[in-house]
């Protein structure tokens, strides 16, 4: 019995060494992420926005809420990006998300949405959106809080600016200047 404990003493000893011993700790910094910093980009991009909710083919959708007021109010959305104003003009993206009325005070939208990516080296890449949307501003200014394909770990700002707006229908084209810092 005595040459099993020792065996097994000596067995846990020798291996147990090739596992890190981690003791609690929540995390710990690679040396990877050191030299990967140096790696970093810059991408700015510049497209436009195409919201449209009236017609045969809408691209926003209301989803949820009240009919006699706008706060709280959901749309889900598959808006076109495209490089120029013109809806006919080249589709470089979707506007993939939602949006909601967020605010009883002032006019302010919540943003949820990926720009998905169709064309050259960013197609089947995406950069996420999260955040308020004062549109009544002339400029407005949102973060990007992530990415996947060419901008893993993207962070960065989008600024968003109203070229065209029609009341009676809610149809909106908005012109997008990102800059976006990624690997």
């Amino acid at each position: 019995m005595t040459s099993v404990l020792t065996f097994f003493s000596f067995y846990l000893m020798l291996f147990s060494t090739s596992f890190p011993i981690i003791n609690g700790v929540f995390s710990e910094q690679s040396p990877m992420t050191i030299l990967t910093k140096h790696m970093e980009k810059l991408t700015r991009l510049h497209f436009y926005f195409h919201d449209t909710l009236d017609g045969t083919n809408p691209t926003a959708i209301r989803i949820a809420g009240p009919a006699n007021r706008s706060f709280s109010t959901t749309f889900m959305t598959d808006d076109p990006l495209t490089e120029w104003p013109e809806a006919s003009s080249k589709l470089v993206g979707r506007a993939q998300g939602i949006y909601a009325f967020a605010s009883q005070h002032d006019s302010a939208l919540l943003m949820v949405m990926n720009f998905a990516f169709l064309e050259g080296k960013y197609n089947g890449s995406a950069l996420s959106i999260l955040g308020r949307n004062p549109f009544l501003n002339k400029v407005r200014e949102m973060p990007i809080v992530g990415g996947n394909g060419v901008f893993r770990y993207a962070r960065g700002y989008a600024l968003a600016k109203t070229v065209s707006f029609t009341p009676k229908t809610g149809d909106a084209v908005v012109e997008y200047n990102v800059s976006v810092l990624h690997f």
